[in-house]
Order: C-alpha cells, then structure tokens, then sequence
C-alpha cells in the first residue's frame, strides 16, 4: 500500500484514517492501549468518511492493534449494528489481521457476535490480498 497516494482524512491516539483514491477508506490503528472516547470518535469519523464520500469499503489495518477491552468491544457491536438500521448499503471490510495473539481472539470474537451487522468482513495477512479482494468488489 503506498502511502504516499492516501489522503489523511483524521487521526488521533487510536490511529489513522485515510482516504485511498480507488475509493475507500484504510482505518489504521496504532499500538497501544486506548480510550473508549478516543474510539469512539475514531469509528465516528471513519463512518463520516464513508457516507461523505458515498463509500461502501474500508481496509482495517488491526497488525500494530492491541485487543479491544470489553467495554470497546461492546460499543463496536452496537456502533455497527445500529449502522445496518440507517444504511441501505452494505459495508465490506478487508481486515489486517492484528500481530498480537490475543488482539486476533479480540477480533475474531466480535466478528463472530456482529453477523447481524451491516458489515461483510473478510480477514487477510497480506495487505495486497486485502486491496485486491476490495477492488474485485467493484
């Protein structure tokens, strides 16, 4: 993935948010513990992102990520889930598998409660897997 071609659209503790120009959004997180407000603004502004820009896809980029606490895991869940009663689009996600053991279980965990979600996700190690399955989408 080259940087030099993605736009920064809003960061903080949490991470990045970028604008990729084959149209998606690339949410980066950064290593290290977070809080649950910090979060919560940065899901906030990837979903602004998205309905902005009319945009449908986003590549999660988990690998530097630590595991979700209890409390962000359940926010997640209903952050999304409320997003599939007021999006008539469905959401695709490539996610970048985090390199830490138990932040995978974190993932896997709520991937597997948010079925229900307005959200698709497909889960890679390699980031030129993940771009290509966002742009066979198309």
């Amino acid at each position: 993935m080259l940087t030099l071609s993605l736009r920064l659209y809003f960061e903080n503790p949490v991470g990045r948010i970028l604008e990729h120009p084959d149209g998606y959004a690339v949410v980066q997180y950064k290593a290290g513990l977070r809080q649950l407000d910090h979060l919560q603004a940065f899901l906030t502004h990837a979903g602004r992102l998205l309905r902005l820009r009319n945009w449908y896809k986003m590549l999660g980029d988990q690998r530097l990520m630590a595991p979700f606490s209890d409390e962000e895991r359940s926010w997640i869940l209903e952050y999304w889930l409320a997003r599939k009663e007021n999006e008539s689009q469905p959401l695709f996600g490539a996610v970048l598998l985090p390199h830490d053991v138990f932040a995978r279980l974190s993932v896997s965990q709520i991937m597997q409660e948010a079925k229900a979600a307005a959200m698709t996700y497909r889960l890679f190690q390699d980031t030129e897997e993940a771009e290509a399955w966002l742009r066979q989408l198309d």
